[in-house]
């Protein structure tokens, strides 16, 4: 259940932890993700017509976790024909879920490019029968719908030999002892050019894979600080965020928890990420995987969905949901449906979420608060005995249900609800105004 109300608030601080200056048009791109709050995430490459294999955990790690060689790996491009792919149905589809962003995998950590690459022919023009740019027809979709686009980026290659010595990961792929870290840092950062001149303005870059040398002595080699200026100098509009599992390093513009939300460590990710500063963001599957899996039936329902994220935004946070597309180019009908009732609930309820910030309580097991400007909505998650009492500051005035019923009452004390409000909860909240 949403509920809100109104009264002043003093300002939040200011704070920042990067030793760069962003310029005035990251500053501007930040506040735009802040006010965001919803985004789809796309795991798609050549791991997806493996489909998991039959296990219901196999998806985009699926050539690491059967062993599969760069070289036979490589034939899956031969076979790589999307022919329902429709972009702009794909946008159409994650607007009316109320998504403001989209983050598409254009490399993945198989090491293909899902968009034309002048600097490998190992991408989805030059090596499938497809013949056409994917990632080229989504971003003109989106600006054609008005939805910013981000690319996701593995900055771990299991392909490219020039990514030596190995990490953690990568060591059955079939390459040479032998390689040149500095020149696969160079072909990183030239396809990172290419992303970022061929498209278009983007929203930015989402950067995976750091992970894959934290423990070796290439951990501090990444040259992240030459990275992360190439990015802002040709877009300084756009953002950089890095799925590393720590506080954000410099140069980087938001925080991702993977699976978690901010302050919590359930899956064992974030240990050592703490919360910091910048905009942050929750990124969250719709079932188990990544990837397309055929056997993976374990579906979150649309209530846990909404309700992560409503948590992320009582955190002060995104909520950016994966859907694994098919090797057909087509969305699963099953999350699909997900998205229609995401939809739906977002249009009731969606001054509670967009625009926002962290409320003035802290999220407890009864709910989160958001706010904006002087008007806090309260967020009921549990069932409850028909009062609630919040620790807020100042004399609330008024209260109502978002979807313009009247069965609150305000007092000093919480707030008064009938027992069949929360059975309402998916269309409901509460405003205060004084």
């Amino acid at each position: 259940m949403a509920i809100a109300a109104t009264f002043a608030v003093p300002a939040a601080t200011a704070q920042s932890a990067e030793t760069y200056t962003p310029a005035p048009a990251n500053l501007a791109a930040r506040a735009w993700f802040q006010d965001a709050k919803f985004g789809i995430f796309l795991h798609w490459g050549l791991y997806s017509e493996l489909g998991g294999t039959g296990s219901s955990g196999g998806a985009e790690w699926i050539m690491q976790d059967n062993k599969i060689p760069a070289a036979k790996y490589e034939r899956l491009a031969k076979f790589f024909y999307p022919h329902k792919f429709d972009a702009d149905a794909w946008v159409r589809s994650f607007k009316d879920a109320g998504a403001r962003y989209i983050v598409i995998t254009s490399k993945h950590h198989d090491g293909f490019a899902m968009f034309d690459s002048k600097v490998s022919p190992y991408n989805v023009v030059k090596a499938t029968p497809f013949k056409r740019d994917p990632i080229g027809e989504l971003a003109a979709a989106c600006r054609r719908q008005g939805v910013k686009l981000f690319f996701y980026y593995s900055q771990l290659d299991w392909h490219n030999p020039d990514y030596f010595p190995r990490g953690r990961t990568g060591h059955s792929a079939g390459r040479p002892e032998a390689g040149n870290w500095d020149k696969y840092l160079d072909y990183q950062d030239a396809q990172l050019r290419e992303l970022l001149t061929q498209y278009g303005p983007i929203g930015g870059i989402w950067f995976d894979g750091w992970w894959d040398q934290e423990k070796t002595p290439l951990r501090d080699r990444w040259r992240l600080e030459r990275t992360y200026k190439l990015i802002h100098q040709l877009q300084p509009g756009a953002l950089i965020v890095n799925n590393h599992h720590h506080a954000p390093f410099a140069g980087e513009d938001y925080q991702t928890f993977e699976r978690d939300l901010p302050g919590e460590n359930k899956t064992g990710f974030s240990g050592t990420a703490t919360v910091g500063a910048l905009p942050l963001e929750t990124a969250e599957t719709m079932n188990g995987s990544w990837g397309f899996n055929l056997t993976d039936d374990q579906y979150k329902s649309p209530k846990t969905l909404v309700q992560t994220l409503v948590g992320a935004a009582g955190r002060n946070a995104n909520f950016l949901l994966n859907t694994g597309p098919m090797p057909n180019g087509e969305i699963k009908p099953e999350n699909l449906a997900t998205f229609q009732t995401i939809g739906g609930w977002l249009k009731v309820n969606g001054a509670s979420i967009y625009g926002t910030r962290g409320g003035p309580v802290s999220p407890g097991a009864w709910g989160v608060t958001t706010q904006k400007g002087k008007t806090v909505y309260v967020h009921l998650l549990r069932a409850h005995d028909g009062r609630v009492a919040l620790p807020l500051k100042g004399q609330v005035a008024a209260a109502r249900l978002l979807d313009g019923g009247a069965r609150v009452s305000a007092a000093r004390r919480g707030i008064k609800l009938k027992s069949q409000d929360f059975r309402r909860s998916a269309r409901a909240g509460i405003r205060w105004s004084n």
